[in-house]
């Protein structure tokens, strides 16, 4: 297009576009949500769904669509967008798909298809819209008793993606960790987004051997400039990845311990949670740098949750909770809490659960002691702290918990 002189002398102006700056939907998962339902879980372009209305259609087609009948089915698409409008270029995206009808669930297999439009965001002059299949059924795959049979874990972790240069002992310590406290109905699922380098590695392997663990490698998603990693995107796959495989899923990260008092055990305290769809949980956060005078020369040998004994006293300070969420009756998750649940949420659990939170020591390639201490009580940095040794209490039995599971084939992992 060219500007040009219109008739009454007006300088009529051109604009010409060039290329795309965000892709209409970047997919990563598609999952089956029931026998009429599923869930589509991707990227799209955040100023697109924040100042347009961009739509999608959801179309099923059987097997034996010739494209001259009447069997396939379409549905209008409802959009979630979870990450609270942290995204960057991209949001996070959940699209589900709820047919009026069941599709599919007799196993004789088809495809999902969905179609993307743009809602006039990117030209309103072009209503653009993008056909694509998400996922594909082949016959006898589905199961419909999934949805309604008791699932395989009491409790599944998923975990935001791993990224820097990750210490392997810490890591070693938190999965050994939580499967003595989550137990072996558990299962963790670990999200590589460039932090599992070969140390790491042999610490995941143990685990992974005894089926107890997955890694993801989620470093693709590294291309698209997404929220911290595009955490909300992974940790919503995850919820629907395993939405039927699990009775709870837990989300907090790595450099965080669950605990629960020694008078409390998890499986009582989760059924008596039962009749909340979710339940936070409160934060400890702990010194990474204060230690006990009396371990000096020992620290080395010593693990984090021994040596970093320091809680923070602070009162009446917000701090972060995470979660753990019944995923059957979640459409869609988020950091630290979900805000698209069917039933009632707990915020306050009592004191029987809880975790401590070693901050920045995940990526902490060194002895994290720094401040060899001879007191129950400081002030240091502005900050109150007081001796608090509950996890150095527990240690001696997860490394017992270790020694039984997978033998001593990472005693010398190093810092």
């Amino acid at each position: 297009m060219k500007e040009e002189l219109t008739s009454d002398s007006v300088v009529k102006r051109a604009l010409n576009a060039v290329g795309s700056a965000a892709y209409l939907f970047v997919q990563m998962g598609a999952y089956r949500g029931g026998p009429n339902s599923f869930a589509v879980v991707g990227l799209a372009s955040k100023p697109l769904h924040v100042f347009a209305k961009p739509r999608f259609i959801c179309e099923w087609l059987p097997l034996t669509f010739h494209g001259d009948d009447n069997s396939s089915v379409t549905a209008s698409g409802h959009t979630i967008l979870p990450d609270w409008g942290y995204g960057r270029v991209y949001t996070v995206v959940v699209v589900n798909c709820t047919f009026s009808v069941d599709v599919g669930a007799d196993g004789t297999g088809g495809c999902l298809v969905l179609r993307a439009t743009t809602g006039g965001g990117s030209d309103r002059a072009a209503e653009t819209e993008e056909r694509f299949i998400a996922m594909e059924e082949t016959p006898g795959s589905v199961n419909v008793t999934m949805f309604s049979t008791p699932p395989k874990y009491d409790c599944l972790y998923c975990g935001s993606p791993l990224y820097g240069d990750l210490s392997p002992q810490r890591v070693r310590e938190w999965i050994a960790y939580h499967a003595n406290l989550f137990g072996l109905k558990s299962h963790f699922v670990i999200h590589d987004a460039g932090g599992v380098h070969g140390n790491v590695m042999e610490v995941l392997r143990p685990w992974m051997e005894k089926g107890l663990l997955t890694l993801q490698d989620v470093r693709e998603q590294e291309r698209f400039d997404g929220y911290y990693h595009n955490q909300f995107l992974v940790l919503n796959d995850c919820l629907h990845r395993y939405k039927f495989m699990a009775k709870w899923i837990f989300v907090f990260d790595m450099d965080e311990f669950i605990y629960l008092p020694s008078e409390t055990k998890l499986e009582p305290l989760l059924e008596s949670f039962s009749g909340y769809t979710q339940f936070t949980i409160e934060q400890m956060p702990m010194s990474n740098t204060l230690c006990q005078f009396k371990d000096y020369g020992k620290t080395s040998r010593m693990w984090g949750i021994e040596k970093l004994v320091y809680r923070d006293a602070r009162r009446k300070v917000r701090r972060d909770h995470k979660y753990a969420i019944q995923p059957r009756s979640a459409s869609a998750t988020g950091v630290h809490l979900s805000q698209n649940v069917a039933g009632p949420s707990l915020s306050e659990t009592g004191g029987m659960i809880k975790y401590f939170h070693y901050h920045g020591t995940l990526a902490m390639r060194r002895d994290p002691c720094r401040e060899l201490l001879n007191v129950t009580k400081i002030f240091f940095d502005n900050t109150p702290y007081v001796l608090d040794e509950t996890l150095r209490s527990v240690a001696g039995e997860v490394r017992m918990f270790e020694l039984k599971m997978i033998g001593p084939r990472l005693a010398h992992t190093r810092e």
